[in-house]
């Protein structure tokens, strides 16, 4: 019985990672109850093919405790010469009516985000990108400092459509 349970365990785990063919890297980092103001959730990733393309996401999982329908976010791309690229993002989180945006059935939300498409990786070695938010309320100039509801962040290549 074991043996057999072990088996279905292997194929059910091959089913899933063999339809996510496109994905290259794919990492998730969780954030301790709050995303505070200064602090960068970071990756790094190497080994990518230099002639290929790539599409790059930011997956943010959100609850209710998500107080908007917006997320900006700030990213900063470091290459291996120590060429810096650096791009403020916002992003629609809920509809209109309020419902939240992203595959989930419970009160948690994945939002799939485009960051960036058909990039080139020309250097090899190490890449790293941080990402912060940068939420404020409407009429303050200082940032939200604890911010509540982003359970996760992530960041995912896919080969590109060459």
């Amino acid at each position: 019985m074991r043996r057999k349970f072990l088996g279905c365990l292997l194929f059910v785990s091959f089913l899933a990672t063999s339809c996510d063919s496109k994905r290259v890297f794919d990492e998730y980092k969780s954030l301790p109850g709050h995303w505070h103001k200064d602090s960068a959730v970071t990756f790094t990733f190497q080994g990518l093919d230099t002639a290929s393309t790539y599409n790059l996401f930011i997956n943010i999982r959100n609850n209710n405790a998500y107080k908007y329908s917006n997320l900006f976010l700030v990213t900063k791309m470091n290459f291996p010469n120590g060429k810096v690229i650096a791009d403020t993002l916002e992003y629609e989180m809920a509809y209109p009516n309020g419902e939240w945006m992203g595959t989930g059935f419970t009160d948690l939300k994945e939002n799939k985000l485009w960051y960036k498409e058909n990039v080139r990786f020309p250097e090899i070695g190490a890449y790293t990108i941080k990402i912060r938010h940068a939420m404020r309320q409407n009429g303050k100039v200082e940032g939200i400092e604890k911010l509540q509801g982003i359970t996760e962040v992530g960041f995912r290549i896919e080969k590109g459509n060459e």
